[in-house]
């Protein structure tokens, strides 16, 4: 890891460092992506099978694209019966953490016949798209797809490729089995994304599609969006500790290193006020390093984007915290409810030595798909809000009109609009 200083330079230098790992910083992969979203646009079906052959060393057709109801089964009998009832328990969590973002749609009156209100609907048909290639993650299943059963989407469409034997990850699809979700394609990559954005005659078209992936999903979901809508362009995963005096070292090295694992290209903070936690921070990595199983991947990951900062003061770190937003934030200090009303940009907030990252990750309920990549200024997490749509209601009587329409017609010739201001006059000639 490197260690520094914090001061504008370094942060800024920090800050470049990570915006090396968007998605933006890939344009020799542009243009394939966007010949493969075309030819499945194109060709449909054809298309899809050739490039899942190509890719995926499946030679898939309309007869198997589709997982059965038997394979679901088979892959629920071979997992470990603990693991599924612990992943049916996870579900719950996120179920009930997911109702209370439920919102209803409202309608108010006024005694002179003004109606006006917001009508909220489900949108109908989701694609949720599952990675299956070096890893696979049940616990995205769970989260991408629980907010859209919580908000009402009446179809849910799972995408996952397959292996060469035509055989998906039994966790993903016990997961789905959890979730109540049966409809699921063995496709993968740019071109699954481009199949559910456009339609084939094998897959339906969606009108949202969620879902991690690595670089070719992530800019086939870029390049198809408009066409449907995405949930986000998600980048590699981050996690920042801001931390004191009173934090435990050996908390925050593992910490760092818990996400650190998932790809060379995952980024591991720490801002602290504190050089001795800082020195015995380094102490406990490479500690941990020596007996680490994805020790490869670590290591590249912490020489790259793993970085450690000694602030002056805790406003000084909070201030560098909220100038990174990172996806995730673990605050260990004196009293973390006091830091935490100090920040303003973070995708999910971790507080105390006992609630560590992965318990956001897979079990306590609120979403684990968020903003990466410093867009947690502007971005949330995936919740039940990125599964409805809105409709304004408009509704007033001739009387309620009366009193307003010559300032709308005023208002509608001041931009030029005159077919805009007869529409209302005409109501009163």
């Amino acid at each position: 890891m490197k260690k520094y200083i914090l001061n504008e330079e370094n942060k800024q230098n920090l800050l470049n460092n990570l915006l090396k790992r968007s998605t933006s910083n890939y344009p020799e992969y542009e243009k394939k992506v966007a010949d493969i979203c075309e030819d499945i646009k194109a060709r449909g079906d054809e298309a899809l099978f050739e490039y899942t052959l190509k890719f995926d060393k499946f030679k898939l057709n309309e007869s198997n694209i589709k997982v059965t109801e038997n394979e679901i089964d088979e892959s629920c009998a071979k997992l470990d019966p603990e693991l599924f009832d612990i992943m049916k328990e996870a579900f719950e969590n996120i179920k009930d953490y997911h109702k209370k973002q439920l919102r209803q749609s409202f309608f108010d009156t006024t005694e002179d016949g003004t109606f006006l209100g917001q009508r909220i609907l489900p949108i109908e048909t989701v694609g949720v798209y599952v990675p299956g290639g070096k890893a696979a993650y049940p616990s995205s299943t769970l989260m991408n797809i629980v907010p859209a059963l919580v908000a009402g989407c009446k179809r849910i469409v799972m995408a996952t490729p397959c292996n060469a034997e035509g055989k998906v990850s039994i966790t993903t699809l016990a997961a789905a089995k959890i979730c109540g979700i049966t409809e699921i394609y063995k496709i993968g990559g740019a071109q699954a994304i481009a199949s559910l954005a456009f339609g084939t005659k094998s897959v339906p078209k969606v009108s949202k599609i969620v879902g991690p992936g690595n670089i070719f999903v992530a800019l086939a979901k870029r390049y198809v969006y408009g066409h449907v809508s995405i949930d986000s362009i998600a980048g590699p995963s981050e996690i920042l500790v801001l931390a004191d005096e009173t934090a435990n070292p050996k908390y925050v090295a593992a910490d760092l290193m818990s996400q650190c694992e998932h790809d060379e290209m995952a980024s591991g903070i720490l801002i602290t006020t504190s050089d001795e936690l800082a020195v015995n921070v380094e102490k406990w990595i490479d500690e941990f390093l020596k007996d680490a199983v994805r020790k490869e991947i670590l290591s590249k990951s912490l020489d790259q984007f793993g970085f450690i900062l000694v602030a002056k003061d805790i406003k000084e770190a909070v201030d560098a915290a909220n100038d990174i937003a990172s996806e995730h934030l673990e605050i260990l200090t004196k009293n973390p409810l006091e830091t935490m009303g100090m920040i303003k940009n973070a995708g999910a907030i971790f507080l105390g030595e006992y609630s560590s990252e992965p318990l956001g990750d897979y079990f306590a309920g609120p979403n684990h798909v968020l903003p990466t990549n410093g867009t947690a200024k502007f971005f949330s997490p995936l919740s039940v809000d990125d599964f409805i749509k809105k409709s304004s209601v408009i509704c007033y009587s001739k009387e309620a009109l009366e009193k307003s329409h010559k300032k709308i017609e005023k208002f509608a010739q001041s931009e030029g609009l005159y077919a805009h201001s007869k529409s209302i006059e005409v109501r009163f000639e």
